[in-house]
């Protein structure tokens, strides 16, 4: 049973939205759900992770790599989506650098870091460049006849950042899919008590906030070894804004 009501998250969604009303960015901020946890020991309680499809994107603009064969990259090109070949994976594998790159673009890169990468020489086959114009790939879907060579020819970079590829079959619909990426959020436990994660952005309707905060809260506790008791505080916050507490 949820020990936060509907109508405290409702206008706690109000807050958020209206602030950034007022203060008008040049983006557009994303709202995350933080968490902090108690009677909780990372050493020697097992450690949760857990995935939720929430009913409204939260993140719209995530951006996801088709690792595809002939057929997949066929699809992806006609649907405007980004995508690499078996040749073009092949080619990463000369290449320990870009490999390397590969595994580590989704984190965040400080300005000098950047610039190293935006000027870089290295550069990918010439209809992705997505690595000389420093841009991160989020997620990657890969087609199913492809997934057992990914750690052959890419290593376990992908892996260790968190980012293996979902699988596709021919009969899925590549669009439908990277949107269902887009829509699930992970919740996972490491060493420190505190969790974050992008339930939302400002654009979003009130009632679209509210069902996503709604649905990660209570799947996260459902997650919790001792449910409520082991949450110690719920926040939402926008990008640029003030954190709001729900609990």
């Amino acid at each position: 049973m949820s020990k936060i009501s509907v109508a405290a998250v409702r206008e706690s969604v109000r807050a958020v939205q209206n602030a950034s009303e007022e203060k008008k960015r040049k983006f557009t901020e994303t709202v995350e759900l933080q968490i902090g946890l108690k009677n909780y020991d990372p050493q020697r309680d097992k450690r949760f992770s857990g995935t939720v499809k929430l009913p409204n994107i939260p993140r719209p603009k995530m951006t996801v790599c088709i690792l595809g064969d002939a057929f997949h990259c066929d699809q992806a090109k006609a649907a405007g989506l980004e995508y690499m070949s078996v040749d073009d994976l092949k080619k990463l594998n000369k290449n320990k650098k870009l490999i390397k790159k590969l595994g580590t673009f989704s984190f965040d890169f400080t300005r000098e870091q950047r610039h190293k990468i935006e000027t870089s020489p290295i550069s990918f086959p010439s209809h992705h460049h997505f690595i000389s114009s420093a841009k991160k790939y989020d997620a990657f879907l890969a087609s199913e006849a492809l997934i057992k060579q990914i750690p052959r020819l890419l290593g376990p970079g992908l892996h260790k950042a968190g980012k293996f590829p979902t699988p596709v079959t021919h009969a899925d619909d590549l669009v439908a899919k990277a949107d269902e990426l887009r829509a699930t959020i992970k919740f996972q436990l490491k060493k420190v008590l505190c969790l974050g994660v992008a339930v939302g952005h400002v654009a979003m309707t009130e009632d679209e906030l509210l069902g996503n905060i709604m649905l990660s809260i209570n799947f996260l506790v459902s997650l919790l070894k001792k449910n409520w008791q082991n949450v110690k505080s719920l926040f939402i916050k926008s990008t640029m804004g003030k954190p709001q507490r729900l609990y």
